[in-house]
């Protein structure tokens, strides 16, 4: 046997590596173009790439068929798939935005006199990883680790606002349960309500998880996707959180999660 024909499965092997290694580094450089740009085409990914069409068609396919890029709404265009969330929710409790989110919640608990949560969402439900309480007598409490139906909860319906319509029912089954007589049980109506959440920017409950309890959430956004990764929601009773109350609220969640974020930027790049 010759030296090179001993040599040559081994050289076949690297070869095979370096190929397959190749392969992921350019299904990165796609899911980079799709997270910077939003929704963006294959033949405009094959440019940025300087690759033909076909390569990027290919590893389009593979990553649509692993859920991290789906069709937008536009035929032909490309964002981001709810797998890349998923890989988001698997991280929140990890890194540093509990720690960042403490102090903020713990100001909006005493500001509000009520109880604020972080949440991720968890299957059909949203999982509270952070909780703030107020020193009133009467508080909401949720304890870190509850769950609770998404479809019923402030905090669910910004965390789900961003699925589309069939990732939406997979998600969260083919029924939605009732738990008092506002929860909402109908998917379309559902999908309206989502609509509201989307457009506003926030979303809330009047007595839809329990009676006489009401909440308001906003979302917190990856500062690598902008996608929601989590929410920032103030809970309590409907005679203190009344409805007229939830925009006024909304608005200082929100103004309380744009420090959260500022401080997740700045601690990424240290």
């Amino acid at each position: 046997m010759s030296e090179s024909e001993a040599t040559a499965p081994a050289a076949q092997g690297t070869e095979g590596k370096a190929k397959t290694v190749h392969a992921v580094e350019r299904a990165i450089d796609v899911l980079e173009i799709v997270a910077a740009e939003g929704r963006v085409g294959a033949s405009e990914i094959a440019v940025r790439l300087g690759v033909h069409k076909s390569t990027v068609s290919r590893l389009i396919a593979s990553l649509q068929q692993r859920g991290f890029v789906e069709e937008a709404g536009v035929r032909g265009k490309y964002q981001l798939g709810f797998a890349v969330v998923r890989l988001a929710e698997a991280t929140v409790a990890q890194s540093g935005l509990v720690e960042v989110a403490q102090p903020e919640c713990d100001r909006l608990a005493d500001a509000f006199g009520e109880t604020v949560n972080l949440a991720v969402l968890d299957g059909p439900a949203t999982l509270n990883v952070l909780e703030a309480r107020s020193d009133r007598h009467v508080a909401l409490r949720t304890w870190v680790g509850q769950v609770t139906p998404a479809h019923a909860t402030a905090t669910g319906k910004v965390l789900v606002s961003e699925l589309t319509s069939g990732q939406l029912r997979s998600r969260l089954g083919p029924q939605l349960s009732p738990l008092t007589p506002n929860t909402i049980t109908d998917f379309r109506a559902f999908d309206v309500e989502l609509e509201h959440v989307r457009s506003r920017g926030w979303a809330s409950t009047a007595e839809e998880l329990e009676a006489g309890l009401n909440s308001i959430a906003v979302p917190v956004r990856s500062k690598v996707t902008n996608r929601i990764v989590a929410s920032v929601c103030v809970s309590g009773p409907e005679y203190r959180l009344a409805p007229e109350r939830f925009e006024a609220v909304a608005l200082e969640l929100a103004d309380a999660v744009a420090r959260i974020e500022a401080q997740q930027s700045v601690g990424a790049g240290d």
